[in-house]
C-alpha cells in the first residue's frame, strides 16, 4: 500500500485507468483524480478546506476513519503535503 499512487488534491487513491484525470491535450494526468482534474483544470476553485469536507463523506464510508472529526483531522494534517495544496507548488 506504500506505493499506492493517490490523487495529489483529494487523496483518492488511484488504482485504475478510469481514475486518473485528463490533461488539456486527453491524455490522462499521472497526479490527480477525474473528479479533481478535468480536460487540464482543476474546472471549479475550491479551497484545501472545502476538498476535506467533500471527502469526509467517502472516507467514512469507505470506513477509513470513525467520525468526522477524525477524518477532518487527519486530512487537514496530511492534505498540505499533497502536490496541489504544498506550499512549495506555487
Amino acid at each position: 500500500m506504500e506505493n499506492q499512487k493517490i490523487c495529489q488534491c483529494c487523496a483518492m487513491p488511484l488504482t485504475n485507468a478510469e481514475d486518473f484525470g485528463t490533461n488539456a491535450d486527453g491524455s490522462k494526468n499521472g497526479d490527480y483524480c477525474k473528479y479533481c482534474y478535468e480536460n487540464g483544470s482543476f474546472g471549479e476553485e475550491k479551497t484545501m478546506e472545502e476538498v476535506i469536507e467533500i471527502c469526509i463523506p467517502f472516507c467514512l464510508e469507505a470506513g477509513a476513519y470513525k467520525d468526522a472529526e477524525t477524518a477532518r483531522a487527519a486530512m487537514t494534517g496530511f492534505f498540505p503535503t499533497l502536490k496541489r495544496w504544498s506550499k512549495n507548488e506555487n
